[in-house]
């Protein structure tokens, strides 16, 4: 059994060396105009899967079919309402917004910055806590692949159920429509997003006005409502009558789903544009909606079957529901982009193969395509929908998700808090001790589901967190190999400039990768040992990655002799971040603009690239079955010749073996 995979030449490297500061760059000056532009861009990609909750949320609470149903009486109406407002504005509002955005790694967000905060080599902690740390960084990933699959299918399926109330007769064209949508909008990934991007914020403003009017109608309908937003009838659902409300909190937290985007999109749009567009839009139209929506089934309890659309007059219906899936589409949209993003920083990070990346925009770096991930994400979200069939035995699927990657960033951030910012232990304890009973009671209320839908999204995470894992371990496991089969790089040079006679050395110059500068690329080694030839000029340049999203670009490269100054020979370190994609040609460009040492003509460069046949073998240090998981990764690995921007015509790739 054998996979032939490009070497494996990038490496991760704990400096901080060199990030610009985004989100200073984006907001500090900017005018009038360009301010209110990034709120509503943020409008359109930020808050895309949270501004689509209302359709399903209230819903999904009291819903039939429900294995544990909430029966609609007033005190229900009004916990359930309560427990809805308070869920956001503390999970959302105060924790996410005014909180965890200042958490920012470089000005990027999401988990996974957030974890490499705590586990780069500079950070304070033992190697065992940061290694736990990792592992919880790394399964809230895992569980973001899962949302990235849900969340398309229940969002479009949610939004064009809206047709049965247009005429119950299209009930059973509810998932063939939707798996349509589907394909064509993930078929539309590998055009970027560039110029829909420009339409996602306008519609996105429409939508949030719908929310906020179609709610004020409710609440002036019935302004009773409103008592809801006394903290007290959520504590006294829970307390009185808490067998109910703890089966109804999996489907209250479908409120909150799309708080980690706002995480995850803050290198996009920064903290300040995030904190307005939620405060002064999307925010108080959530809430009016749902409070219109709790009015409505006041007014009459089988309005619960689709309360969001029925809050809407039977004329503008159609209307509604094309912009509700427009709205879900631009949902879907931003959370497979981020998706992409993941997958990127996770092959950064050294817990992917490296991927074929497309950039889709000219103008913005962090637009990207992967299409591995988008068609495996296809196949997923379509089974969903196929299995499933509707987004109420969706709903129960996706708390889980969103609840786990909640309460393991709370963890996170408590121990960035206290190591970092200095927090006294005692405040980060007391308010850990606010916000996480609380998400884990909405996880303990999610898990009742498990047999419903919720082990859907905790066998996706134990699957990627399995193969990401297997990846990282596997990769570290061959690099070992390789450093004994490399021998040092000091010492192959030193031993060149012993040889008698001298090495024939031909025109030109050799670009030789290499994952580190400790030993010696196994192209070179061959080349010397069995051609008995060496280039005029060598150069060994290793890719690292840095544990920060970008390198600035005076940081970018490091040169070093390897102790001769005559031979025509060096090292080159070329840093990028994880949000970066390598560019050797530019790196070679940039060495030649500063080293007089090495006059590299690109006609005149040729590059080569050591690959790895990867054979299941009796290495200790791997479980059989996880060297086979470990091969079988690496057949996805794209080439390095395209990865690292390399010339075709003028790359040799050369190979080797290695037992795992």
């Amino acid at each position: 059994m054998s996979k032939g995979t490009p070497d494996l030449g990038t490496g991760r490297e704990g400096s901080d060396a060199g990030a610009s500061d985004v989100e200073g760059l984006q907001h500090h000056g900017a005018p009038r105009g360009a301010t209110a532009a990034l709120t509503l861009g943020a409008l359109g990609v930020v808050f895309g899967d949270i501004g689509t909750s209302p359709i399903y949320t209230i819903q999904t609470v009291f819903d039939p079919g429900d294995p544990h149903p909430v029966a609609v009486t007033t005190d229900h109406v009004y916990g359930v309402a309560s427990l809805i407002f308070w869920a956001v504005t503390l999970l959302v509002t105060i924790k996410y917004v005014l909180i965890v955005l200042r958490a920012d790694n470089e000005g990027e967000g999401g988990i996974l910055s957030l974890m490499t905060l705590l586990v780069r080599r500079r950070a304070p902690g033992s190697r065992r806590t940061k290694a736990v740390l990792a592992l919880l960084g790394i399964f809230g990933a895992s569980l973001f692949f899962g949302d990235s699959m849900i969340t398309p299918a229940i969002s479009v399926m949610s939004a064009v159920e809206g047709l049965e109330l247009v005429e119950p007769s299209f009930e059973a064209l509810v998932v063939p429509l939707t798996a349509v949508i589907i394909v064509v909008l993930f078929a539309a990934q590998r055009f970027g997003t560039a110029r829909v991007g420009r339409l996602f914020g306008p519609v996105m403003l429409v939508w949030f006005t719908l929310l906020g009017v179609t709610g004020l109608v409710g609440v002036v309908g019935d302004p009773a409502v409103l008592k809801a937003l006394s903290p007290t009838y959520a504590l006294g659902f829970l307390v009185g009558d808490f067998g109910t409300a703890f089966f109804a909190l999996a489907a209250c937290v479908l409120a909150i789903t799309g708080a980690e985007a706002l995480y995850a999109d803050l290198g996009h749009f920064g903290r300040p544009t995030i904190t307005r567009a939620w405060l002064v839009v999307a925010f108080p139209a959530l809430v009016l909606n749902y409070l219109g929506q709790g009015a409505l089934i006041l007014e009459d309890p089988a309005n619960s079957r689709a309360p969001f659309f029925l809050l809407v007059p039977d004329w503008a219906l159609v209307p509604v529901v094309l912009l509700a899936t427009a709205a879900t589409v631009i949902a879907s949209q931003a959370v497979i982009s981020g998706a992409f993003s993941v997958a990127r920083q996770a092959t950064q990070l050294g817990y992917l193969p490296r991927l074929r990346v497309l950039h889709t925009s000219e103008e913005t770096a962090g637009q990207i395509y992967v299409p591995w991930i988008n068609w495996v994400l296809m196949v997923a979200v379509l089974v969903l929908v196929f299995s499933f069939r509707s987004s109420a035995s969706l709903a129960f699927a996706y708390g889980v998700a969103v609840t786990g990657t909640v309460s393991l960033g709370t963890v996170l951030l408590a121990f960035l808090a206290w190591r970092h910012w200095g927090v006294p232990l005692p405040l980060v304890v007391l308010v850990g001790a606010f916000f996480l009973p609380l998400e884990l009671l909405f996880l303990a209320g999610n898990l009742t589901k498990l047999f419903s839908g919720a082990w859907l999204p905790l066998l996706i995470a134990a699957a990627v967190f399995t193969v990401l894992t297997t990846w990282h371990a596997g990769r570290r496991q061959v690099s070992r190999q390789r450093e004994s089969a490399e021998g040092e790089l000091r010492a192959f040079v030193d031993d060149l400039h012993a040889q008698d006679p001298p090495l024939r050395r031909v025109p030109g110059t050799a670009v030789f990768l290499n994952r580190t500068k400790e030993t010696t690329p196994l192209a070179m080694r061959t080349n010397v040992e069995h051609n008995s030839v060496l280039h005029e000029h060598v150069v060994v340049l290793s890719v690292h990655t840095a544990l920060v999203p970008t390198v600035a670009p005076e940081d970018r490269v490091v040169v070093d002799s390897l102790g001769w100054t005559d031979d025509g020979i060096i090292h080159v370190l070329a840093r990028y971040g994880y949000a970066e994609s390598p560019d050797v040609p530019a790196v070679l460009d940039q060495v030649r603009g500063t080293s007089t040492e090495l006059p590299l003509e690109p006609e005149a460069t040729t590059y080569f690239v050591s690959t790895i046949e990867l054979r299941v073998g009796s290495e200790p240090g791997l479980a059989r079955w996880r060297k086979r998981l470990f091969v079988a990764t690496a057949g996805i690995s794209a080439d390095a010749v395209g990865y690292f921007n390399l010339p075709r015509d003028r790359t040799v790739i050369m190979g080797s073996q290695i037992d795992v």
